[in-house]
C-alpha cells in the first residue's frame, strides 16, 4: 500500500472508517451493535480508534517482516 495519510472518520449511519486522507472509500469500516455501543458508554469511537491505531502497526510491522508467522493453529477470540 503506498504511503499516505489515513483518517479514521465516523460514518453518516454511524459506523467507523479507515480512509486515506485524499480517498472517499474506506479500506476498514467496523460496525458496533447497539449493545455494545450501549456497553461502552458512548466511548465506542475511542474503542474504534485504538482497534485501528493496533492494526495498522501490526500492519506496517507485517510489511517490513518484523514479524513471526507461527504455523499452529489460531484461536480468534
Amino acid at each position: 500500500m503506498p504511503t499516505s495519510f489515513l483518517e479514521i472518520v465516523e460514518l453518516p449511519d454511524g459506523r467507523i472508517a479507515l480512509r486515506r486522507a485524499e480517498d472517499e472509500e474506506a479500506l476498514v469500516v467496523l460496525d458496533f451493535s447497539a449493545d455494545a455501543k450501549a456497553f461502552l458508554q458512548g466511548q465506542h469511537v475511542e474503542v474504534a480508534k485504538a482497534m485501528l491505531n493496533v492494526g495498522v502497526q501490526m500492519a506496517g510491522r507485517l510489511a517490513e517482516g518484523d514479524f513471526e508467522q507461527d504455523e499452529s493453529p489460531r484461536v480468534l477470540h
